[in-house]
């Protein structure tokens, strides 16, 4: 496979996404800045976290009329794994790949912190190899994620199996608020993940947790 890495000024995980596919997975990666506006020859894209264009008016809002995004959702809605992380998922919220909103953290700061998540749904390209409830250790970092819809979208979500990560359950188990715990959802094709933890900052051990390592190698096929 042959990743994409979308550049928006502002983004600061871009290189942890590419370390990811470059350094450890060991296939090709390109680092694709917000102007192009081609993306076909690219099997796979991840919209990395940051402060795209400095969070100005809404997080997410700007960057969606970035000329890339054009593209970025002609592939998905063609069927392309598209991948949102942080930032990347508030962003494919604002460019309506994913339902839902993303708000300010219900303790009205930002949080930097690890936290645990469960594997909910294995009904994806990004979780196929691993274990329905399996527990996730990676950091978050960021103010605007509580996700909230209104309830026919819950309902959606939940009667299609379209929740992929949640918060863990218990005492500080949620710590931005979101509703029922989502951490990650998929579209209705399932080839769109967005979700506000960081993997690609979990990826080796002296990170203090690999976890998030299995998540972009099932989306390259490795158990």
């Amino acid at each position: 496979m042959h990743f994409a890495v979308i550049v928006f000024p502002g983004s600061n995980c871009d290189h942890d996404a590419y370390h990811v596919f470059r350094h450890i997975l060991d296939v090709p990666v390109d680092f694709v800045w917000h102007r192009e506006t081609d993306l076909k020859k690219y099997d796979a894209i991840i919209i990395p976290g940051g402060f795209s264009y400095g969070d100005y008016l809404r997080t997410g809002a700007i960057a969606r009329f970035s000329p890339v995004m054009e593209s970025v959702i002609k592939e998905a809605h063609a069927g392309k794994p598209v991948f949102g992380i942080c930032n990347g998922f508030q962003i494919l919220i604002e460019s309506g790949l994913l339902p839902g909103a993303l708000i300010i953290n219900k303790d009205v700061r930002f949080l930097s912190q690890d936290v645990t998540l469960e594997v909910d749904s294995t009904d994806s390209i990004y979780t196929r190899s691993l274990k329905k409830g399996r527990k996730l250790t990676m950091p978050i970092a960021h103010k605007q994620g509580n996700f909230i819809a209104d309830e026919n979208t819950f309902k959606m979500l939940e009667d299609e199996d379209r929740i992929a990560f949640r918060y863990k359950k218990g005492k500080n188990g949620n710590p931005n608020g979101s509703t029922n715990r989502i951490a990650g959802i998929l579209n209705k094709k399932r080839n769109v993940l967005g979700m506000m933890p960081h993997p690609e900052r979990a990826v080796e051990s002296i990170l203090g947790s690999d976890d998030g390592i299995d998540i972009f190698k099932s989306m390259i096929g490795v158990a």
